[in-house]
Parts: structure tokens; C-alpha cells; sequence
């Protein structure tokens, strides 16, 4: 059983255009988590990206946590944390999922859980109610999952060899406000299309046929069609991106960040460009995270 740790949670993109609320890919940006027990529940904020969160048990790692533990019976020892991040919040980076990461595993370490990967998984979708994101933050690298209600299931695919690009705003788009752009439902033509088209994303991505991957991720009928309208940088960024040879430009989750996918070696000059385009908005050069949550 654990009494003091430093634990590294990467952040998430989901979608990836048609891989809706099912495709999860881990990057290079982290939460960072020094933890101890303590007599009481607190948190402090290092980094000005967490500026106003709680620093009680309403903090969502300790909700998470103390929840955990409850579903095997335990209770949650408090902890003392202190957090630093580089997850801007409310941009469809998977800040949330990270924190759920984040709060499973201190419950598992600190009350000996001793919990399987399965039973991580199913807790982590409990709380976000679909895989993508939490299924990347917890195992890292590409993912794709399906919630089926109590349960859920993943398989990892093999992480894409591209360089990824991140334009993120500086507005919050809430992701409540993204889903009431969407439908409540769809034709059955349009359902068996963004079925094909989605099929067709993951089996791209299993060959590295990344050419085809990123037409089919430029297809998306499910949410992009909706949601771009709320996102001023999107289809300007897509335009740019194309004539800079990148296989493709999608919303980040629920957005508003933006992420492009490009072939090994043109991030830098796809990223130059949309520093100069878009002089409001943080252009981020990422990284594929292979790892889920690491404990120092």
C-alpha cells in the first residue's frame, strides 16, 4: 500500500473525426500529480490552467477516487495532492479523463485495490460514459472502445507514426454546449454511411495506410458537420493543412481545439503556418504517448 507518489496522466484527443465517442489517442501533454497521505483532503494548483478548481474532496480526483475504493468495499484513505498541468481545460484535450485516470489509480495504490485493467476501465467509463478518452488515458497510446451500459470494451490499435499538430483557442467550448449541437437522430442512410466510413477509419489505421486513414477522417457525418460552426478556426485550419500536404484535419473531442495528423516531418512547417494564421490561438507540436498513467 502506497504512502506518498508522483504519478504522470497523459491527455487524450477522441473522435478523431467518424471514431465517434469510441477512438481515443494519447499525446504529449500531462497531468502531474504529487500525492501523500494526510489527515484531510487537499489539493493545490501549480499551474495556472487549474486556477478555481476545488481544493477539498469536491475536487473530481477525490469524487473519483473515494468512488473507487467504494465499489470494492474500502474506504478512501484522504490524500494530500499537489497538481500541475499542462492540459488546458475545456478544449477537447481529455483534461477530464485525466483526472479520472488520475483518481483511479491513486485509489488503487493508496487503498489496495489491487483492481484489473477491466475493472479500471469499466470505472473510468462510468464516470466519462463513453471509452475514448479515458481508455487512452488509462493504457496510452490509440484505443477504440465501446460503452455497453455496466461495462465496457477496448483493444489498443497500433499507435500512428505522424506528427500531430494541436491549434487551441483561447474560448472554452463546454462539451454539453458541443453535444446539443448534434441531431437526436439520423437518417438510415446517413447511419449506415458514418458506420462504413468509421469501419473504414480503423482499418486504415490497423495497415498505417495513413493516406487512406486521413480521407476517411475528413468524412465524418456523425458530429463535425454540427459542430463546426462553433469552431471559427476549423475549416480554415483544414484549408491550410491540405495544401501543406497533411492527411487530415479534425475536432479534437468535442473541441474547440483543432488537431491535424501529418506525415512524419511536416509538423514543424504545418505548425509555423498556423502560428501565423491563427496568432490568437496556442499551436501546440505533439507527440503519441504510448503510456498510460506512470508512477514515480
Amino acid at each position: 500500500m502506497m504512502s506518498s507518489g508522483s504519478l504522470k496522466v497523459p491527455a487524450s484527443t477522441a473522435n478523431l473525426g467518424p471514431g465517434f465517442d469510441s477512438i481515443g489517442l494519447a499525446f504529449s501533454l500531462y497531468l502531474m500529480v504529487d500525492v501523500k497521505r494526510s489527515d484531510e483532503w487537499s489539493f493545490a494548483h501549480k499551474s495556472e490552467l487549474l486556477n478555481g478548481l476545488p481544493k477539498d474532496d469536491q475536487h473530481l480526483i477525490a469524487i473519483v477516487a473515494k468512488k473507487t475504493a467504494q465499489l470494492r468495499g474500502v474506504d478512501m484513505p484522504p490524500v494530500a495532492a499537489v497538481l500541475e498541468s499542462d492540459i488546458p481545460l475545456a478544449r477537447g484535450l481529455g483534461s477530464s479523463a485525466a483526472a479520472i485516470a488520475a483518481g483511479i489509480e491513486i485509489a488503487n495504490q493508496f487503498a489496495d485495490l489491487q483492481l484489473t485493467d477491466q475493472e479500471k476501465l469499466n470505472i473510468g467509463d462510468q464516470f466519462e460514459g463513453h471509452p475514448d478518452n479515458i481508455g487512452a488515458s488509462l493504457f496510452g497510446g490509440m484505443v477504440c472502445g465501446v460503452s455497453l451500459g455496466e461495462t465496457a470494451e477496448l483493444l489498443s490499435l497500433p499507435a500512428p507514426d505522424v506528427d500531430l499538430i494541436a491549434i487551441v483557442p483561447p474560448y472554452e467550448l463546454k462539451t454539453e454546449d458541443a453535444r446539443n449541437a448534434l441531431p437526436d437522430s439520423f437518417s438510415r442512410g446517413d447511419a449506415v454511411l458514418a458506420s462504413a466510413v468509421s469501419n473504414m477509419l480503423v482499418a486504415a489505421f490497423m495497415q498505417h495506410d495513413y493516406e487512406t486513414a486521413g480521407r476517411m477522417m475528413e468524412r465524418d457525418v456523425f458530429h463535425e458537420p454540427y459542430r463546426a460552426a462553433l469552431i471559427k478556426e476549423f475549416g480554415p485550419a483544414r484549408q491550410k493543412a491540405r495544401e501543406l500536404g497533411a492527411y487530415a484535419t479534425v475536432i479534437s473531442g468535442a473541441g474547440p481545439t483543432v488537431l491535424t495528423l501529418a506525415p512524419r516531418g511536416h509538423g514543424e512547417k504545418i505548425a509555423a503556418a498556423f502560428k501565423n494564421q491563427f496568432a490568437d490561438c496556442d499551436v501546440l507540436q505533439l507527440d503519441v504517448e504510448s503510456n498510460g498513467p506512470v508512477w514515480q
